[in-house]
């Protein structure tokens, strides 16, 4: 009874899974509408005029969703130990607690706790609470978005590297050239240039590269403006990499997906097997 009473719990509050279809689906929209609702709630927090007139609503649903969330918190470390890589009854549980879900999980309520027995630390930890949106990426309707997205990063990551230590080497070098070209010459109404560091005037590459173009700081000379026209032009270049990169990755998954679900043997009916690199497996 005990057995299965922890194999029931730990089934319905890890939606991955399967387990009780029913219950499955409307914990999971309770959960994502608490979370929403908290999200929210943590945000109007912040209007002055409402927190005056609500405040006392405010901090109402708050010990409400705490209590929830502790609740949660302790069955899922509870019936953690089902799952055979936390099976050890102590050193299972401990373990699942140090895990990234784990963590998430205490984070979300831990700001609670330590407001309400350490009144006097004067640090606003209700922030923290937002983090109960990555619990998102748990639920059963997200899982497979979420796992095409970690594939294409995992699958993708040597590319993305490589195009952002090239985005970094250019941010460097234009910062180098316009500070030596800029660096002497004041600004109209100034007695100093605008670019008084490479450090500063890496603030100018990047707001520059990325074409956010903020205005704060910019070449005045005929040579930095010329140099930042062709800073400008490459950087639309090499900031493009990692968009086609990400790009050409979800490509080949909504490619490799389609593929998955249209190929069968035509002899057993069986689906393919797709490997990463798309190459099919029969079944023997």
């Amino acid at each position: 009874m005990y057995r299965k009473t922890k194999q029931r719990v730990h089934g319905l509050l890890h939606p991955e899974i399967v387990g009780d279809k029913h219950w499955d689906k409307i914990i999971n929209v309770f959960i994502i509408s608490l979370i929403i609702l908290n999200v929210i709630v943590v945000m109007l927090e912040t209007v002055r005029s409402l927190y005056l007139q609500y405040g006392d609503i405010f901090y109402s649903f708050d010990v409400i969703s705490v209590i929830i969330f502790t609740v949660e918190y302790v069955l899922r470390v509870w019936s953690s130990n089902h799952e055979e890589k936390y099976k050890h009854s102590v050193w299972g549980r401990l373990k699942y607690m140090v895990s990234w879900g784990g963590l998430i999980d205490l984070v979300a309520i831990l700001p609670f706790y330590i407001h309400l027995f350490l009144p006097l630390v004067d640090v606003d930890l209700r922030m923290l609470r937002l983090l109960r949106v990555l619990r998102l990426f748990r639920l059963t309707a997200y899982t497979k978005p979420a796992q095409m997205i970690a594939n294409v990063f995992r699958k993708r990551y040597k590319e993305l590297i490589v195009a952002f230590i090239l985005a970094g080497f250019l941010i460097i070098i234009s910062s180098c050239i316009i500070y030596f070209a800029e660096h002497r010459h004041p600004a109209p109404g100034l007695d100093h240039s605008l670019f008084t560091s490479i450090p500063r005037t890496i603030w100018w590459s990047v707001v520059t590269l990325t074409t956010t173009g903020y205005g704060d700081m910019y070449p005045i000379t005929n040579l930095g403006k010329g140099l930042a026209s062709v800073i400008m032009l490459t950087g639309i270049a090499f900031f493009a990499l990692p968009a086609g990169i990400i790009t050409a990755g979800f490509i080949d998954e909504f490619r490799a997906e389609r593929v998955r679900k249209t190929h069968r043997c035509p002899n057993c009916g069986e689906q393919i097997d797709i490997d990463d690199n798309g190459h099919h497996h029969g079944n023997k």
